[in-house]
């Protein structure tokens, strides 16, 4: 799974004109390249976050917030930023997003102090919230043949988790050898040259003017959603009973409920409920928030424990999460196929399964310090990746299956807000089990029941294949 590999358009003849199909590749690595950085810069501070509380001087709860400032922002701003970019074309809100996204990150590492720094990943994840939605929306340009766009679905649902691997791989490497200021580096770079190329690389998308931008919803459910997280990420310092935790829960409960409400009379509402209504997408988008919990929650659990109960340094710690990385390219070149064959539902749930053996294992043995690594750790860290990158690429192409052109930014602000919402939930959720290794298995045990959902399903409804694109098949 890489960003090269974009697929063949074999639904027109554009496939006969060699120059056409390399453009199409060319756009996609570029396309691809801007999300796997939005997921890197929000995993980028992960291993060196005990450096950074310590160069500043930051208490726990400081570090809690900093942790969580780019995430906040990000799945806040998803569905208004999936809005933007269907209301004034993918390409228009991708280059926006960039803008402001490149501005904050090069702020970044200049940041004299904790405030400076805050503001920077506030504004890193607004201009994610804008690019990751018209990424898709551009994406859906540059390949609108059904088959096409399946096979690049199934891609694209693996290259976030591609990009939270990257940016713990190179934020502990970065770390060892430099300093943590050095990994914000990528994020402008790439964003930089995403501006440069995307005039020549990607198709103008036309805008929907029509449509109105539902701002009372957009507001609810930034407010609620931001609320809302803000109050599960606390509870990592705060008990559930604290007024730190149950004044932002409460009143972002509140507000999404509002919106839900509010979307139900809206003549065209930010997020038409009938969109998950469909179980098959319903289920799909829980595969997408536990495959992203499960993975988010292997890189913080054992990145602190190899640090802190293994005495293990930064780059000791990086190196540790190779087999991870690798396991995950390959999954994730096989999936396309795997797909093609057996269906994005079944790879989703086989995958699903795979990731929660994974978990469980390393809940058993993973934690012990005294097991070494290759008998402890590596078993889980090779299957968690391999059925991860399966489940993204399945439920990707189930997300966004028989989705009309005009909502695609819809649909790309939903997935992502899964996929940042589903660490956040799931993860102060478990976290209240009190042991890690109790909370991987809760976690593991989660993944497996939305396996069997997510077959559940299937064998309960007629297949719809000729629906489905091809390469897509149910």
């Amino acid at each position: 799974m890489t960003v090269t590999d974009a697929p063949r358009d074999t639904d027109t003849e554009t496939d006969t004109d060699p120059t056409t199909t390399t453009h199409h590749r060319r756009a996609f690595a570029l396309l691809g390249s801007v999300q796997i950085t939005l997921i890197f810069t929000l995993a980028a501070i992960a291993v060196p976050l005990p450096e950074i509380g310590r160069a500043f001087g930051l208490e726990r709860a400081d570090l809690i917030l900093l942790s969580a400032a780019y995430g906040l922002t990000f799945a806040g701003l998803l569905l208004f930023g999936g809005r933007l970019a269907d209301r004034y074309g993918g390409r228009r809100a991708l280059t926006a997003g960039l803008v402001l996204f490149a501005a904050a990150s090069a702020a970044a590492p200049f940041a004299p102090g904790i405030g400076t720094l805050l503001a920077a990943r506030f504004a890193q994840g607004a201009g994610a919230a804008l690019i990751a939605p018209a990424a898709m929306g551009v994406l859906r340009a540059v390949f609108p043949a059904p088959t096409a766009y399946g096979k690049a679905m199934a891609t694209w649902g693996g290259l976030s988790v591609l990009g939270a691997t990257a940016g713990n791989l190179l934020s502990g490497v970065i770390a060892e050898l430099l300093s943590w200021r050095w990994s914000f580096a990528v994020p402008p770079a790439v964003a930089v040259a995403a501006l440069v190329l995307a005039p020549r690389l990607l198709p103008d998308t036309p805008p929907s003017r029509g449509r109105a931008l539902d701002l009372p919803g957009a507001l609810l459910a930034t407010a609620g959603i931001t609320l809302a997280s803000y109050g599960l990420v606390v509870t990592d310092a705060l008990p559930w009973s604290s007024a730190g935790v149950l004044v932002p829960l409460l009143i972002g409960a509140a507000l999404l409920l509002a919106f839900w409400c509010a979307e139900r009379r809206a003549g065209d509402p930010l997020l038409p409920p009938r969109f998950l209504r469909d179980r098959r997408r319903a289920l799909a988008l829980a595969a997408i928030a536990f495959s992203a919990c499960a993975t988010a929650m292997t890189f913080v659990t054992l990145s602190l424990h190899l640090q802190q109960d293994r005495d293990w340094s930064p780059l000791r710690t990086s190196a540790a999460f190779v087999p991870f990385a690798l396991a995950l390219l390959t999954s994730g070149r096989a999936a396309g196929p795997l797909i093609a064959r057996f269906g994005p539902r079944v790879v989703a749930a086989a995958g699903l399964a795979t990731a929660g053996a994974g978990l469980v294992l390393l809940a058993l043995t993973g934690l012990d310090p005294h097991i070494p690594y290759a008998s402890a750790l590596l078993p889980g860290l090779v299957l968690l990746p391999a059925g991860a990158a399966a489940s993204f690429a399945g439920a990707a192409v189930l997300t966004t299956h028989g989705v009309p052109h005009e909502r695609t930014g819809l649909a790309g602000g939903v997935l992502n807000t899964a996929m940042e919402l589903g660490p956040t939930v799931v993860f102060a959720i478990v976290l209240t089990f009190g042991s890690d290794a109790v909370s991987l298995a809760a976690t593991g045990a989660a993944l497996v029941l939305v396996a069997a959902l997510n077959l559940r399903v299937q064998r309960s409804r007629p297949s719809r294949s000729s629906s489905l694109p091809q390469g897509a098949t149910q």
